[in-house]
This record gives C-alpha cells, structure tokens and sequence, in this order.
C-alpha cells in the first residue's frame, strides 16, 4: 500500500471527511453536478461538474442519478489514488460524504449512514484494567499513546464504509465541549448507529496528520466495538 493511501486509511474519513474530530465540524464543502455515478463496493464514484471544472469524488454508496446536484462534505483530497474495483486511477479525487438532501446516503450490511445527535448527558463508564472515560483518554493521551484502551459511550455520529473502516464520534457525558475533551473518534470495522451505548477497545494514537488540513490530536484505531 502506497503511503499515501496508507494515511488515508489511519482515519475518517476520514475517510471523509468533514474535520472528523469534532462532532460538529465547521469544514469546506465541494458542490457540483452529478455527471456520471459508478457504484462499486460500499462506495459511489461521482464525476461532477463544478466551478473550478471537473472533479471525480468517492462517497458512501448513495442513491444519485446524473443530473442531481449534490454537496459533498468531510472531505479529503489524495492524489494518484488508485481504484482497484473501477480498474482506474485518478490524478486526483476527494473523499467525503454528501450532506444535502438531494442525495441520501444507503445503508449496506447494516452500516448507518452519517448523522449526529446532541451531545449525551451520562454514560456509565467500562470496567477492567484499561477502562477510561473520554475524557481521560483526551487530557491522557500523551501517557496513552500506542497503548489499549477500553471506552464506553454513546455514538453521536457515524461516517460509514470510508475506506474501508467506519468512524464513530463517541461521547459519555465526561468532559466538556469547550474544552474539547468531550468527545473521541474511533475507527472500527464493526457497525454501529447513532444513539447506540457500545464499548470500543482499541489503541490510542496522538498526533494522527492526514494532510490536507486532517490533523488529530488523538483518536482511538482499528476498535473492536460491541453493543
């Protein structure tokens, strides 16, 4: 795997994605004219018509006929990225999600589509030796780096099928949003929706740069995440 696509892979969306640290994230977004929609995978490659001209972008399978005009959010932008499934290789294309209503999101095996909710009040937090609360994971997560850590908490957002991996924002009443310690992105193969309390066992990174504007402080990776 190229490093590039390698990187990509550490998120997201971080796939996708809009600023997938923040529950909320204020991020660009790249609006156009859908001219062509190849669906493979759990993914949908759209050929768009834009101001600055064409542009091929990749989102969670999504139901869009050309013509439509959508806008995409959580973006993220990679270059010399290949397709095995189209057999093709662009020279550039963007990640993300769509986020208006002119094109929805389909859920596959079960993946939920993004979303988010208010956040959460309490959760009760995990027992066992690597039990953490969010907010210790956040404001300990110089001492946590590279080590296991177990989390439970409700899923106020999912980004699903981003490269591969699907991103829960986890929150459970720790912390506060001012501070930014109230919330934690997890990346996971499992499934999860929005408003689920799960637990989610995995390893703490810090310092997580994607490039092109993607930079996490800390995030928990590659979760087992369990109802």
């Amino acid at each position: 795997m190229k490093p590039v696509q390698f990187l990509a892979a550490l998120v997201l969306t971080a796939a996708y994605l809009t600023a997938l640290a923040s529950p909320n994230p204020q991020a660009m977004t790249l609006q156009g004219e859908v001219l062509e929609a190849r669906n493979v995978d759990s993914y949908t490659y759209l050929r768009l018509k834009t101001k600055e001209g064409e542009i091929w972008a990749a989102v969670p399978t999504t139901a869009v006929k050309p013509g439509a005009k959508v806008t995409i959010g959580s973006q993220m932008t990679m270059e010399n990225f290949e397709s095995k499934s189209l057999k093709k290789k662009f020279d550039k294309i963007v990640f993300g999600v769509v986020v208006d209503e002119s094109a929805k999101p389909v859920a596959q095996s079960g993946v939920a589509p993004a979303a988010a909710s208010a956040p959460v009040a309490k959760v009760a937090k995990a027992t066992g030796p690597d039990a953490k609360n969010v907010a210790e994971v956040v404001q300990g997560r110089a001492a946590l780096k590279d080590k296991a850590v177990l989390v439970r908490g409700q899923v106020v957002k999912v980004n699903a099928g981003i490269l591969g991996k699907n991103w829960l924002h986890l929150q459970d009443g720790s912390g506060t949003a001012a501070a930014g310690t109230n919330d934690i992105l997890v990346t996971t193969k499992d499934v999860a929706a929005v408003g689920d309390i799960v637990t989610a066992k995995g390893i703490v990174r810090t310092d997580v740069n994607l490039g092109s504007g993607y930079a996490y402080p800390v995030l928990i990776e590659d979760a087992a995440v369990r109802k």
